[in-house]
């Protein structure tokens, strides 16, 4: 019998395969829906996300298992984000679009990056940090003035503290002639990692796997209270004591921890894992949007907004005709601390949006609600690495079986070779405390229950 805790996308996926494969479980949720970071939620007559989600991933299966599970009623079109830059409108990835930046920042952005190149050659540098990467790949003047600006305000830490393992194909990597030739004017190419996007017609990201949902047995409203790993018992806030045989974990590690029965070392180690928050402000605007673009990049350093995308561009069921919902995500963690000043940030954002020209004036706000999120991004500093490695060798000691690519922020799923997991299994986001998008949570579900029938 395995035993879920959380009904987020990797659990829901987990749950989905095993009951495929008549394998039984048991499934628990604190709340009273599931979802997770892709619950979706009708206020003020939009629908809003929880930030933009958007499936663009590689693999046909999550493509199909998407599709069936909204009865095929998706849209499909070419991603369109952009970025703003001190009253610059710049096509992403900026790095490769630079015609757009003002002079003389622009000419300073390529004699710099061809000072870096010509210093460092790909052959033998590698960098210590991000900070190195993103002097290397964009040069420093491009870097200090946008992408560490960006880093602090996304990831809320500065780029040297920041690792290289998590980047893989996420940032582009501009060879010289492309980032010198797009100073000139575009690029006959395109340079973003997303080329075309899938997105629920209605219902917004939810849609995808509500479904599956809808189908399982799920024991809501259980909040995990406490992990016996030595009993192998759970006990929930509602009274409700188990005892588990196989337990799959998809909650973040760093609360698996922090309930359990683990040592103080490894409790220690724990909190030094660093992930950060995110502040949604949704605002319903009495017009039609600005602009065309799903989502924005907002990299002036004084500004809250970080990332901004508009629900109804997404699919026009998310809004209502004539207006616009425009959502705004402000990033706080341990290295930058949330002042719980959330009507003061608010007010900001949406002065923000009209000195951006998002908004017309503040006379056409109609409606406003916020969202703090506790878990946003898994930050990948310098720390991580060894204290999730502790964690990991601890947790083989309660019956978890570490995995090749256990501590590496991505996972390769086309080579991942099928073996036996243990009786303590992670998955998802933030119980393996990876870089994960929702194709991974679906596949690393699906990969548990491909091992769950192995002989």
């Amino acid at each position: 019998m395995y035993t879920i805790i959380g009904a987020g996308l990797a659990g829901l996926s987990t749950a989905d395969h095993l009951k495929k494969a008549n394998v039984a479980f048991e499934l628990y949720e604190a709340k009273m829906h599931g979802g997770g970071h892709i619950h979706s939620e009708t206020v003020n007559g939009f629908t809003w996300d929880e930030g933009p989600h958007v499936s663009f991933t590689k693999y046909n299966y999550v493509k199909e298992y998407f599709a069936d599970n909204c009865e095929q009623k998706f849209l499909e079109y070419p991603a369109d984000p952009t970025n703003y830059y001190h009253h610059s409108w710049i096509l992403h990835p900026a790095q490769s679009n630079m015609y757009a930046l003002p002079e003389p920042l622009r000419q300073q952005c390529i004699d710099s990056l061809l000072h870096e190149r010509a210093i460092q050659t790909a052959e033998n540098y590698v960098p210590g940090n991000y900070k190195d990467w993103i002097n290397y790949a964009f040069g420093k003047v491009f870097a200090n003035n946008l992408a560490e600006v960006y880093t602090q305000k996304y990831w809320t830490t500065s780029a040297e503290n920041l690792t290289t393992d998590w980047i893989g194909k996420r940032i582009y990597f501009p060879a010289i002639h492309d980032m010198v030739e797009s100073a000139k004017g575009p690029l006959n190419k395109p340079t973003h990692y997303i080329s075309k996007v899938r997105y629920p017609a209605k219902g917004g990201f939810y849609s995808f796997i509500k479904k599956i949902e809808n189908d399982l047995n799920i024991n809501y409203g259980h909040d995990l209270k406490y992990i016996s790993f030595k009993q192998k018992s759970l006990q929930f806030a509602n009274g409700t004591v188990i005892d588990f045989d196989k337990l799959v974990l998809t909650i973040p590690l760093p609360t698996i921890i922090a309930k359990s029965d683990a040592p103080a070392d490894i409790k220690l180690r724990a909190k030094q894992l660093k992930c950060s928050q995110v502040l949604i402000v949704n605002a319903v605007i009495d017009h039609t949007p600005a602009v065309t673009n799903h989502w924005i990049y907002v990299y002036d350093n004084d500004m809250y907004s970080t990332r901004i995308n508009f629900t109804d561009l997404l699919a026009p069921e998310n809004g209502v005709s004539g207006k616009c919902g425009i959502q705004v995500e402000v990033y706080f963690s341990d290295y930058r601390p949330f002042n719980h000043d959330t009507q003061s940030i608010t007010n900001h954002v949406l002065n923000e949006l009209i000195q951006m020209g998002l908004v017309k004036s503040i006379n056409h706000v109609e409606s406003y609600h916020t969202k703090f999120i506790n878990w946003a991004n898994v930050i990948f500093d310098k720390d991580r690495e060894q204290a999730q490695n502790a964690i990991f060798n601890w947790l083989t000691e309660v019956g978890m079986v570490r995995e090749t690519e256990d501590i590496y922020p991505m996972t390769e799923w086309d080579t991942k070779e099928i073996t036996k997991l243990g009786d303590v299994i992670l998955a998802g986001r933030f119980a393996q405390w990876k870089y994960y998008w929702t194709d991974d949570c679906v596949l690393r579900g699906k990969y548990i229950a491909d091992c769950a029938v192995i002989k």
